[in-house]
């Protein structure tokens, strides 16, 4: 099913709304002040079915200039526009600033409707038409046809009809990112059912009971239940009109502006750096002295401007700035918005934002819409971190990382270089950062052994100096000055020696003292002392002890008051 979202735009009073309802039978106009002054002041919204079993959503923008904050709050997630041009008063200046933002937040598709043709004569039509046409020059709507219509008598409403057909049939469809995002523009109580929030669904799906979160305010909630134009559905996709009742949200604590998304997907931020393509018909340059408004998704904000690199970005110019809000929103990289001067009461371009989260200082960013470029800057990054940055899913580089490719060159260098001066003994992981260990996966010819890494094939302490010491004085074992003690835990953890009360002793001790035992047991099987064991490995007692203690808890020696017996392990260590 294509489903596609248009809104309309033009002057006040050129007959946007009464247009909508011959175009669908449904009085976009909702508010009783809008039908006694016969303007649109709010958003309107209405549903028309296609002949493919699709459907189209209008939303019907108010056209006066003191609406302008609403009719931004219309256009920022649309497919095409359907432009309003009274025949009988052509180009007006809302119809310009219509235009400029439309152009500004990057709609690509439109026509224009040319309205109220029954009370025009042909020369006014005809002037209307080449007026239109040379206002249209240089933006999107550049050779967009133009439809005589009047909405009362239905004059031209088939044709119109047609030419939306053409338009959307090449229009893509709203993709499914899974990560959906929506900007309230309307909110309002409905007895019975509480808090109802509306606007244009983008990103991904929502269903009942998904568990959802409110920002700026990081409100929690679930989804009760879903509408789109007036129908109960229980899961709807991106790129259509949706109504949401919340659970457990007082309508006062929201408003348009805020925004719905899935919780941990999207980077909140209140400063951002964006690319700024200003208006040429502005009579100043813009500079960081300015009071701007931002109008983001639904959402209108008081915002600090600094500009990046120059001091000032001429008018009809391009340049970089970072914009600092009081509140943070779900931004991504490629979102739009309006920048106004709230001063002068102007529009003064539109931007796109380059980077959400910006990490280096304002005097030395050089923001892009590359992906690489804010992989370098960050240098390590998480594929769901450059995901909620972008919207872009990348495999990881290494174990839960994307890196840039000169950092992680340089960390597997530092790592090999240090592997090598470890030695046999190798270094030890936990002495690692959290990036070091994630690169040992790309690391060639190496093991892990308990807590340590070492080069593959590399010397296994076998031949260690010490441990041909103590083979060589089994029962008078040197003691361990002057060894590093990460050298004995090691040769105790890969059980080359064993160490008993501060006292090491080699395996070859152990085996030779259970055999010198049970050859005493054969003569003497009602047990041995600690004395006749000393005599017979010819050691004394300080060493002795230790290792008759060792053997007792491995079960080669069972001790008995003051003897020891044969154990059942004693057959085997030998």
């Amino acid at each position: 099913m294509k489903n596609h979202i248009i809104c309309t735009a033009g002057h006040v009073d050129h007959g946007k709304s009464t247009l909508v309802n011959a175009l669908t039978g449904v009085d976009p106009d909702r508010w009783e002040e809008e039908k006694r002054r016969g303007l649109t002041i709010d958003l309107g919204f209405a549903k028309a079915d296609r002949s493919d079993n699709g459907f189209v959503s209008f939303i019907d923008v108010p056209g006066h200039e003191r609406f302008l904050k609403n009719m931004l709050a219309g256009v920022g997630a649309v497919d095409a526009c359907l432009f309003v041009v009274d025949s009988t008063e052509g180009w007006k200046p809302q119809s310009e600033e219509h235009l400029r933002i439309l152009n500004l937040l990057g709609v690509k598709r439109g026509l224009v409707a040319l309205t109220k043709i029954s009370l025009a004569d042909d020369d006014l039509r005809e002037i209307a038409v080449l007026e239109i046409n040379d206002r249209l020059e240089g933006t999107f709507l550049e050779g967009a046809p133009i439809i005589p219509v009047d909405s009362i008598t239905g004059v031209g409403i088939d044709s119109l009809v047609t030419e939306l057909e053409n338009m959307l049939e090449g229009t893509p469809v709203a993709k499914d990112h899974d990560r959906p995002r929506l900007w309230i523009d309307r909110v309002f109580t409905v007895k019975g059912a509480g808090t109802v929030v509306t606007g244009t669904l983008t990103g991904g799906s929502l269903k009942i009971d998904d568990e959802i979160v409110i920002n700026p305010q990081n409100f929690v909630t679930k989804i009760r239940s879903l509408q789109s134009h007036d129908e109960q559905v229980s899961n709807i996709g991106p790129g259509c009109r949706v109504a949401i009742n919340l659970a457990n949200i007082d309508h006062q604590s929201i408003g348009r502006g805020s925004v719905i998304t899935n919780p941990e997907q999207w980077f909140l931020t209140s400063t951002f750096d964006a690319e700024l393509d200003v208006l040429p018909n502005i009579e100043h340059e813009v500079t960081r002295r300015g009071a701007y408004l931002a109008y983001i998704g639904t959402k209108e904000e008081f915002v600090k401007v600094r500009v990046l690199g120059n001091e000032v970005i001429h008018a009809g110019g391009k340049g970089l700035i970072r914009v600092y809000m009081d509140q943070k929103l779900p931004l991504m990289l490629g979102d739009r918005l309006i920048l106004r001067e709230s001063g002068r009461n102007e529009t003064v371009g539109g931007a796109i934002v380059l980077d959400p989260e910006p990490i280096l200082r304002a005097v030395d960013a050089k923001p892009d819409t590359s992906i690489a470029r804010i992989i370098s800057e960050h240098k390590w990054i998480t594929p769901s971190h450059l995901e909620a940055l972008t919207g872009v899913r990348r495999d990881e580089d290494v174990p839960g990382w994307i890196v840039d490719p000169q950092c992680l060159e340089d960390t597997v260098t530092d790592l090999s270089q240090r592997l090598e001066s470890a030695g046999n003994l190798g270094l030890d992981i936990t002495s690692l950062n959290q990036f070091e260990r994630a690169a040992i996966a790309i690391l060639e010819g190496v093991l892990i052994e308990g807590n340590y890494l070492r080069v593959e094939g590399a010397d296994n302490f076998s031949n260690h100096p010490y441990l041909e010491k103590l083979e060589s004085n089994l029962f008078k074992p040197p003691d361990a000055d002057g060894i590093d003690p990460r050298v004995l835990r090691e040769l105790v953890r890969r059980g080359l020696i064993i160490e008993q009360n501060g006292i090491f002793f080699s395996q070859k001790a152990v085996s030779s003292a259970a055999g010198t035992i049970q050859v005493m047991l054969e003569e003497n099987p009602e047990g041995v002392t600690v004395g006749e064991v000393r005599m017979a490995l010819d050691s004394s007692r300080k060493y002795v002890l230790p290792l008759l203690n060792y053997l007792d808890q491995i079960g080669a020696t069972v001790r008995r008051n003051d003897v020891r017996l044969a154990g059942k392990r004693l057959p085997e260590i030998i």
